[in-house]
Formats: C-alpha cells, structure tokens, sequence
C-alpha cells in the first residue's frame, strides 16, 4: 500500500516513518516536510543506520544515503501553498501527527492554522486523490466545547472536521504527555519527563507518560488495517497490559 505521513519530522512522525519504512506491507511511502530530514532506520537484516534525505521541489523522488531511497518520497512543501494536485497525494492511508505548542506558534491564530487547517487541508487533498484510511495522533482531553483549554478545544475541533469528511476509516489516537527523544528540550521539561517517568506508577493509567513509539505503531497499525468506522485509542490502551 502507499502511505502518506504528515508531520514526519515531529518526535511521533520520526518514529512512525521509521517504522514505515521497515514494514514489509507498505510499499511506497511519502512524506512531505518544509526542510530535508534525518531519519534513524532500521530493516530487517540490516544494521540502524542514519539516512539523510535530501529534496527540492521538483524532484519527484529525494536522494537518500542507505536502504529506503525506493521507498521514500519526500517532497518539500510550504503549507501555505500545498500543491492540490501533485501526484504523490494518491495515497491508500494517511498518518498525520501534525501539531505545535501554544510557545512555539506565538499566538492562538498561528496554533489554529497548524494544528487544524493544515491537517484538515492535507486531509482533504489525500481523500480527494483516493486515500480511505485516516489516523490521527490527538491528545487526551480532545474536546470541541472545552472551555478550559484552546489547545484541547483546538484538537477536538481537528477530530471533528475529519469526522466530517468521512473517510472510510479513521481513527484518533488521544495519548497522554509523549516520552522520546526531542531534537530541543529545556533542562525543566526534562526533569519534569523524568519525575512523570518515576511516578507513573502511582497514578491512574491513562495520564501516564506514553512513549512516543507506541504512538507511532498504533497509528501505522490503524492505517494499514483500516478498519471501518471511526475509532478511538484512548492514552491507557496504548500502553502495555
């Protein structure tokens, strides 16, 4: 099958192409990013290694070091302008893990942008050229009428637009705080990982840490089984038993 994901250069988008790329049952693999990406890979029977993926614009397949150059796209695009009808959004299932901060967009508008009218653009435009399956990494808390949180009504708003779009399937995954490796992460926010880590014990499943992986193999698992209907996988099942 061939599989877009959007947002692959994020801590969940990294693993989830990762994992793509190793599994036997997807073919091609596409993954729009704003600027080149280093991605860590692994296949079976071949040792991890790191493969930097270069791209401009008007190439239709990126020069890549290492195993995946026959599998891996990776157009470089501008959100702004996403190119509707370039031909690398026929696609079977999309994964979109899409997403900023409150911090890092600097205001309520420029967080609304990404987080709900880039996905629901790349949404469309995949389901426009045939794509069925859809699977989205949310968060717990998700909610339309939140008052409380612009960043969980945010997120609810996004699950409702794809709802609203119909795809054959589509499933929401809501996880809790993400566990991984960051490419940036402040000294507090580390200690704060590491406390949530010792703690996780002692506190109610589903607001425990998750880690990034699982995420990432819920949302390839839900993708490729395209299961019909809409479904939702909630931050506790997404840990082990």
């Amino acid at each position: 099958m061939r599989l877009l994901i959007v947002g692959a250069s994020g801590l969940v988008g990294r693993h989830a192409l990762e994992l793509a790329l190793a599994d036997g049952r997807i073919e091609r693999v596409i993954a729009p990013v704003r600027r080149p990406i280093k991605v860590e890979s692994a296949l079976d029977g071949i040792p991890k290694n790191a493969a930097m993926i270069n791209s401009s614009p008007g190439d239709s397949m990126p020069e890549i070091s290492g195993f995946a150059a026959s599998k891996l796209e990776t157009p470089i695009v501008d959100y702004e302008r996403l190119p509707a009808d370039a031909p690398w959004w026929e696609v079977d299932a999309v994964i979109c893990t899409l997403g900023t901060t409150m911090r890092q967009a600097g205001s309520r508008a420029a967080f609304r942008r990404v987080d709900l009218d880039y996905v629901q653009m790349a949404a469309e435009c995949a389901q426009r050229h045939g794509a069925y399956a859809f699977a989205l990494n949310s968060s717990l808390g998700a909610d339309h009428r939140s008052r409380a949180s612009y960043y969980l009504r945010i997120k609810g708003e996004t699950e409702q637009v794809l709802r609203k779009l119909g795809f054959l399937s589509l499933t929401i995954v809501r996880p809790s705080v993400i566990d991984g490796q960051r490419e940036r992460r402040r000294p507090l926010e580390h200690a704060s990982m590491r406390l949530l880590r010792a703690v996780g014990p002692l506190i109610p499943r589903r607001y425990r840490v998750v880690p990034a992986e699982a995420i990432a193999q819920a949302l390839l698992e839900a993708a490729i089984t395209a299961e019909p209907g809409c479904h939702c996988i909630e931050s506790e099942q997404l840990l082990p038993a």
